[in-house]
């Protein structure tokens, strides 16, 4: 099975090269990887860190774009494989995750899309915010196309799709600030099944207030609502708990930022 994998990255030396190993790595056992990393001008170190695994690269595009979602709208374009993913330059893949998504879509030909665990890690790798995660897993077995449009569950990190749900699917859309990931997943429950890949970890997502979930989170979970109300109807009880389950994230959310803030001053830091 030939997996397409892309990563967008922009300044993110500080963790490019774990992720690009955590993609190459994953090569064999009945794996072809094409890996597109999509570089949209960075002035660190990243590209010394390309030309250094350029040999395991299959194709990099260097060149400006708008964003991450235009980043990696140029990968999927780019992409031949039968399944594809993305994973950002600060994410991970645990060994052996590319495998065990090829039986998983080798078994279930009805799935669209296909995921797993995925913990959170802090700047220096170290797993944090378990709550959020259980949270997340505990619907894991409740999956449906209602219960996604109810509550942003799956962790894009740990999420894979099949090209012939990609090609009914579409791009994502530039239009939005943080959410088009979870409006591109939304899309893709109108062509498929999810199945669950359980047992450990696929990937682990790395949150940092640089990270465009640290940034913009009020603005991600007003884009999903939106993302909702279109794909289920405004009057939907979908949109209903969704607009529920919003406001209630965003309270926890903004607490967690007020205690940060307040021990980074108490740290003698300066606030993000």
């Amino acid at each position: 099975m030939r997996f397409s994998i892309i990563t967008p990255n922009y300044n993110s030396d500080r963790f490019l090269e774990q992720t690009l190993n955590s993609v190459i790595s994953q090569a064999g056992d009945g794996i072809e990887l094409e890996y597109i990393v999509v570089d949209g001008g960075s002035t660190d170190r990243s590209h010394a860190i390309l030309e250094k695994y350029s040999s395991d690269i299959t194709h990099v595009i260097r060149e400006k774009d708008s964003g991450p979602a235009d980043a990696i709208n140029k990968g999927l374009a780019l992409a031949s494989g039968d399944v594809l993913a993305w994973l950002n330059a600060d994410d991970l893949y645990s060994p052996g995750t590319l495998h065990r998504v090829r039986l998983a879509m080798e078994c279930r030909p009805d799935a669209a899309i296909c995921f797993g665990g995925c913990p959170i890690l802090d700047e220096q790798g170290r797993e944090i915010r378990t709550g959020i995660t259980r949270f997340k897993e505990f619907f894991y077995p409740l999956s449906s196309r209602f219960t996604y449009q109810c509550l942003n569950y799956l962790s894009q990190p740990a999420l894979f799709f099949r090209r012939q749900a990609f090609e009914q699917v579409g791009l994502l859309r530039q239009d939005m600030v943080a959410a088009w990931d979870y409006d591109f997943i939304l899309r893709f429950w109108h062509h498929g099944d999810a199945v669950q890949i359980p047992g450990k970890p696929l990937a682990a997502f790395r949150w940092h207030d640089q990270s465009i979930s640290g940034q913009n989170f009020s603005v991600q979970f007003q884009e999903e609502y939106a993302a909702v109300r279109a794909d289920a109807g405004r009057f939907s009880v979908q949109t209903f708990i969704h607009f529920l389950v919003r406001w209630g994230i965003v309270g926890i959310y903004s607490l967690m930022a007020l205690s940060r803030r307040s021990d980074m001053k108490k740290a003698g830091q300066p606030c993000a």
